[in-house]
């Protein structure tokens, strides 16, 4: 496992370094996509730099570096991400708070979580299976 993870890793940085030589590296879904390989390879501040420079972000490029943080380990910087996204305008969606969620379960984020959970039942994705599965997860 490992080895696959460090042979991937290559392979996206190679993958990276033709992208910055084409030109792409500021265009949302390429660095959105790279923050998301970097996450999955355990490469965090590859992925911080990476989601810094984008100049323009969506929810997915948000979701990916909270993701990538809460899958890491270092849930309380997904949840100080998840607020700087709520302080930049952009409104969560089901894969935010199912990571956001996963992250306050990790920590033991109870009083967060049901902030999350107050705002999953106003935004009316409390119905959706997958988001119902992380909060039982979470409590």
């Amino acid at each position: 496992d490992a080895c696959t993870k460090m042979a991937a890793l290559s392979q996206g940085m190679e993958c990276h370094a033709r992208i910055i030589g084409n030109g792409f590296e500021t265009d949302v879904v390429v660095g959105t996509a790279l923050v998301y390989m970097y996450g999955k390879c355990g490469r965090l501040d590859d992925a911080r730099t990476v989601f810094r420079k984008m100049p323009q972000r969506n929810v997915v490029s948000w979701n990916a570096m909270i993701s990538t943080y809460s899958q890491n380990g270092h849930g309380t910087e997904a949840l100080q991400l998840f607020r700087q996204l709520q302080m930049n305008g952009i409104e969560p969606n089901q894969i935010t708070f199912i990571t956001v969620l996963d992250a306050c379960a990790g920590l033991g984020a109870l009083e967060e979580g049901k902030e999350s959970h107050a705002r999953i039942i106003d935004s009316g994705i409390d119905s959706d299976v997958i988001v119902g599965t992380a909060l039982v997860n979470m409590y």
